[in-house]
């Protein structure tokens, strides 16, 4: 039987999939110490998709590991799906991330020795759940690899593999989706494919997502870009283009 949290709350969809209430993070101590992160609040409505960017050091990996429960903050908040992530232990964490939380990551984590359908469905495996295979299809069919299913990631070319990555991050159908720069190790055009997966997740399965991104591109596919610098959010801005995207850029590195 599949673990639940312990008296979990009931979580309505129209409610956030995400928040941060006052969220600092440091490192280190003293004269030392950095801040990486400094009062951030925050609140992702279900079904959106969020761009996370910034200047190299201005925070935004940090600020996703803590809303994904990988970090802890200093001070402050997180909640997902309406769990207070900062007052859980290690092993309700754990559970948590495993029912809410998905992640694509930049060099595709995929297990060598598994089929790309085995690392699809590995996610419900190791939880104990069992594997729709309706679903499972519906999935290869979308990212396009139904005839792949059976091949390793050595088989399979980088685009491909992110593909299995994102079908396997959908697989338990998270509250949210945390993907760090995941066309960062792909060239343009298979990256201009990956993002356009995203984009339709979130159109078709109304899956909440937020990206961490230094590419104007791919910042221009999501419903909204949160601009990080010195640990703040200095810009919250609505879909933009590309070209919007990179002045704002431009311009906070003139500041």
């Amino acid at each position: 039987m599949t673990q639940t949290l312990a008296d979990r709350p009931s979580f309505d969809a129209d409610t956030t999939a995400v928040a941060a209430h006052e969220v600092a993070r440091r490192f280190g101590e003293g004269d030392t110490a950095v801040d990486a992160l400094q009062g951030v609040e925050l609140s992702v409505p279900i079904g959106q998709f969020t761009a996370v960017m910034g200047p190299s050091g201005s925070g935004k990996s940090t600020l996703m590991h803590i809303l994904a429960g990988l970090d802890r903050p200093t001070t402050g908040t997180v909640t997902i799906a309406g769990h207070e992530v900062t007052a859980l232990g290690d092993r309700q964490l754990t559970l948590l991330r495993r029912e809410h939380v998905g992640f694509i990551f930049q060099f595709f984590n995929l297990l060598p020795m598994l089929t790309a359908e085995e690392n699809l469905t590995l996610p419900l495996r190791l939880a104990g759940d069992k594997v729709d295979d309706d679903w499972t299809q519906e999935l290869l069919e979308k990212v396009g690899l139904t005839d792949r299913r059976k091949h390793r990631p050595s088989e399979l070319s980088g685009g491909q593999q992110q593909r299995v990555a994102i079908a396997r991050a959908l697989v338990n159908r998270p509250t949210i989706l945390f993907a760090d720069e995941p066309t960062g190790n792909l060239d343009s055009r298979t990256g201009e494919d990956i993002l356009r997966l995203l984009r339709d997740s979130v159109d078709t399965y109304k899956q909440t997502t937020l990206m961490v991104t230094h590419e104007p591109r791919a910042a221009a596919m999501a419903d909204r870009i949160l601009f990080l610098a010195d640990g703040r959010i200095v810009r919250d801005v609505g879909r933009s283009s590309a070209t919007d995207v990179l002045a704002v850029m431009e311009e906070l590195a003139r500041t």
